[in-house]
């Protein structure tokens, strides 16, 4: 089942905290996971952070405006519960609760009000399904898909040389090659079938990576990777990394995993994530930093 938006969370939320008991988050997360009947992957599906799973985020953003609007309180101890107000609202047998119903009272618009200085706001609080949350992580995930078309674009037009460079820079940033000049020593001076370079896969030099890096401009194809194992093969070679700046053909991708030899291949969009990742080409505008309230530390509240 696909995960429930925060706010078709808001009326069963209300509805499990009519016993007037406290309850915790993580309590009425499981619950709400049971009555929806969420499979463990559904629960385990993950924000586009990888921070934190999306149904926990829908349900903590359900209770905040809940509470935002006073249908619900915190008790001072991690949990909450339901109020005077948040009883007559059940009582009236509402057809549903969302935000668009939130917005007569007043301290939900206030927080509404709050929510919109500083910027503007986007079709407004009662049409949005995304969690604050899922919006920034959304408009973030669109700015990085943009820098990373942008990235590729550059790279494609840079001249073989310029690209190697890049490989280097990329590779020693990832923490393979040792220091800058052994790594630019390595690559680009084997030239032999297919080889494109020789690189220490750590710092102490225990084993090599050996690189084929070119700037195709269709598919690469199984025959590409296949003699790109071969020459591994010549060498005595385990491991390889087949960088392009297209992409890799789905019979590419089979061979591979066919293959005893270890061959990564990296398509054109994941160098540029990679790059972005480890900050090669890039530099850094703005940094947001987001904060949520320790409950350890007010465990301890008498």
């Amino acid at each position: 089942m696909t995960v429930p938006d925060y706010q078709s969370l808001m009326p069963p939320l209300l509805k499990i905290l009519s016993d007037g008991r406290e309850h915790s988050l993580a309590e009425v997360i499981e619950i709400l996971a049971q009555q929806f009947a969420l499979t463990d992957d559904d629960k385990k599906e993950l924000l586009p952070s990888g921070r934190q799973a999306k149904f926990d985020n829908r349900v903590g953003w359900a209770r905040t405006y809940l509470k935002k609007a006073g249908l619900l309180e915190s008790t001072g101890r991690g949990e909450f519960r339901i109020t005077k107000r948040g009883f007559e609202v059940l009582e009236g047998h509402p057809a549903d609760i969302n935000t668009k119903f939130l917005k007569q009272f007043p301290e939900f618009l206030e927080f509404q009000k709050a929510s919109r200085q500083g910027g503007k706001q986007d079709q407004g609080v009662e049409e949005r399904e995304q969690t604050p949350e899922e919006v920034l992580e959304s408009s973030y995930q669109d700015l990085r898909r943009e820098l990373a078309r942008e990235l590729l674009e550059r790279i494609k037009n840079c001249s073989p040389r310029f690209f190697e460079k890049l490989v280097v820079d990329l590779l020693v940033a990832m923490g393979y090659g040792g220091s800058r000049k052994d790594a630019g020593q390595a690559v680009g001076q084997s030239g032999d079938g297919g080889i494109d370079g020789i690189i220490k896969e750590d710092k102490l030099g225990l084993d090599v990576v050996y690189i084929q890096a070119k700037r195709w401009e269709g598919n690469v194809g199984r025959p590409i990777v296949q003699t790109f194992a071969g020459s591994l093969e010549g060498q005595k070679a385990r491991k390889g990394v087949l960088i392009t700046t297209s992409r890799f053909s789905q019979e590419a991708k089979e061979y591979v995993n066919k293959i005893e030899k270890k061959i990564v291949l990296i398509d054109g969009e994941q160098l540029a994530q990679l790059m972005i990742d480890h900050n090669i080409g890039v530099t850094e505008v703005a940094s947001y930093t987001v904060k949520r309230v320790d409950s350890d530390y007010f465990s301890g509240e008498q």
